[in-house]
């Protein structure tokens, strides 16, 4: 199918943007990598009246050191991130899961910004921000907002962004060597979405501190395994008693049954991965 008729806008600097998202004479929708909104307005499941294209917003595009935290513009592409020196030395975690995320083509249109504003509870993205205790800076043509990444997803496509704001960018604290983290999907292919996954951050291993175990692609949105973090927190990685009181507050979470596999499915799965992942976390940040 083709997309049905639409308006279009190129704005080249962020406030033209928020001016014409902030009107009410045509209903706009932003356009980042486009990777899941073009499929979708095929298909007929999206029907904007204007697309805001955001791809010339030089403001948008930027990596940058922020004293204990690293700043990302909304429009970095993932193949940027794999590519940047400080993500590769500041933020271990997205060094392994960024492989991870679609195929090098989507890479290499996708954005950071996209992904989180689109909330697609199969996606890595909002799970990993989730684990590493990110902030997300949201912008409108009046104000600035900074929401944590634990309460900006609210269910599938939901968020906290309001109609006429738009991501500006996503700050997330540096890692110190005494941080560990662990990713693990479980997926048909490489590449395609996961069946179940998780992303997990922890200041420190044996035993367990501030643990964040986050899922995704099991529910309606990336979602953190609370009770299984306060199991494991102040216990030692070899505690097969703490695990396994770990994995059972695992039957509490609310898993969603896909075309790909059963709700009953999805808790096994989100086991096996948190089990591996969790194997993971003995790797040093370097």
């Amino acid at each position: 199918m083709k997309a049905p008729d639409f308006q279009y806008q190129c704005p080249r600097t962020l406030n033209d943007a928020l001016v014409q998202l902030s009107s009410d004479d045509v209903e706009c929708q932003p356009l980042a990598g486009g990777q899941s909104l073009m499929p979708m307005m095929n298909l007929r499941l999206a029907q904007p009246e204007m697309l805001l294209d955001l791809n010339n917003i030089a403001e948008l595009s930027f990596i940058r050191e922020a004293g204990s935290h690293i700043e990302i513009g909304a429009m970095v592409r993932y193949a940027t991130l794999l590519e940047s020196k400080l993500i590769h030395h500041h933020i271990p975690l997205f060094v392994q899961a960024l492989p991870h995320i679609a195929h090098a083509a989507i890479r290499n249109r996708g954005t950071i910004g996209g992904s989180v504003a689109l909330a697609d509870p199969a996606a890595e993205m909002p799970a990993l921000l989730k684990a590493l205790d990110a902030t997300i800076e949201v912008v409108s043509k009046s104000s600035t907002r900074t929401i944590s990444a634990d309460d900006f997803f609210l269910g599938t496509y939901e968020t906290a962004l309001r109609s006429d704001e738009l991501v500006h960018s996503i700050k997330v604290p540096v890692a110190i060597s005494e941080h560990r983290y662990g990713f693990y999907e479980l997926a048909r292919r490489h590449g395609d979405y996961a069946l179940a996954g998780v992303a997990i951050g922890a200041h420190s291993v044996e035993p367990y501190t501030n643990l964040r175990i986050v899922f995704f692609s099991i529910s309606d949105c990336a979602v953190r395994a609370v009770e299984a973090e306060d199991a494991l927190n102040g216990k030692l990685s070899n505690d097969s008693t703490a695990l396994g009181n770990a994995l059972e507050t695992l039957s509490k979470l609310n898993y969603y049954e896909d075309a790909n596999a059963s709700s009953a499915t999805k808790n096994h799965l989100a086991r096996v991965v948190m089990q591996r992942a969790l194997s993971k976390l003995s790797t040093a940040v370097s």
